[in-house]
């Protein structure tokens, strides 16, 4: 596949779960990774472990480094950062900034587009281990791009190099874009964390045994059918049952029960909404979810 260039220095500021495995992919791809800037020790050790013999530099060097400077820091720091660097004179023009957020499309480069950098939001959908292991998932993911579109093809050509899969995601739509991945996999490990719990409580130890092939099936059903993939006491109506839920939930850690009323509320909604729940059966597992959100306490709404 061709580079973007013949090849890159790529300078990596931030060694974390995703910076570094990113800056694994890059060489691996052929462009030659010059720099790393990592702070903690668990960073410096994956800094050593996925990218060996990069030299570990100051971030201002990292950036001057490299004509492709991947920033792999968290949501709320990259605009700050990439001011701060404005404010140094550090950036330079036709060098090529990249992102990794989710949240953030290229408005947070303004400061560096101004001095005449490229800027590129490259946000791979997919969790991180911070290991090997994520290289082949790469292959496997997809990755939410944002750029100006003259620029498309180079970021497309990047990810692509990356093994990832490129989706278009407009700037204006970032927010959404990634406020359904997050509660699609951010909740996700919450409510299987949360009914992990109450199997242990129930005194099933090998609540992971349980729970894998229902939660495949219930994710691979969701994903190809939607709406009509729904089985369980809310969509037959079984307010009965969500009661004796509610109660014997009612003794375990304080998350537990709300959460489960929230998310059983929202299946009565959308299920009446898609037509899979009749009004006069989802009215009273309503009543008595969302009493049991804004009520913590059972004994408030029996």
């Amino acid at each position: 596949m061709q580079h973007p260039r013949p090849w890159l220095r790529v300078g990596v500021v931030g060694a974390g779960r995703v910076g570094a495995v990113l800056g694994a992919a890059l060489a691996s791809a052929g462009h030659r990774v010059v720099a790393v800037s990592a702070v903690s020790e668990a960073s410096r050790e994956r800094a050593e472990l996925l990218l060996p013999d990069v030299p570990v530099l100051p971030v201002e060097e990292v950036v001057a480094a490299g004509d492709l400077v991947l920033l792999a820091v968290p949501d709320d720091a990259l605009a700050g950062l990439v001011t701060g660097l404005a404010a140094t004179g550090v950036w330079r023009p036709g060098q090529i900034a990249a992102h990794t957020s989710g949240a953030h499309g290229i408005a947070p480069f303004a400061p560096a587009t101004q001095m005449g950098v490229v800027p590129l939001a490259l946000h791979p959908a997919m969790t991180f281990t911070g290991t090997s292991l994520d290289l082949a998932r790469l292959h496997e993911a997809c990755f939410g791009i944002t750029t100006p579109e003259p620029l498309r093809a180079v970021a497309e050509a990047l990810v692509m190099e990356m093994g990832g899969e490129p989706v278009w995601v407009p700037e204006e739509a970032r927010p959404l874009y990634h406020a359904a991945l997050a509660h699609g996999s951010n909740h996700l490990v919450t409510l299987v964390a949360q009914a992990r719990e109450i199997l242990a409580e129930a005194g099933i130890a090998d609540g992971e045994r349980l729970l894998r092939p229902l939660l495949q099936a219930s994710l691979d059903g969701a994903l190809a059918s939607g709406d009509s993939a729904l089985t369980g006491p809310v969509a037959r109506g079984d307010v009965g049952t969500v009661e004796t839920h509610l109660r014997v939930l009612a003794d375990l850690a304080p998350d537990i029960r709300p959460a489960y009323a929230a998310h059983a509320s929202a299946t009565a909604r959308r299920a009446q909404r898609v037509g899979r729940l009749r009004p006069d059966l989802a009215r009273p597992i309503l009543d008595r979810t969302e009493r049991a959100v804004t009520s913590p306490d059972p004994e408030e709404n029996p």
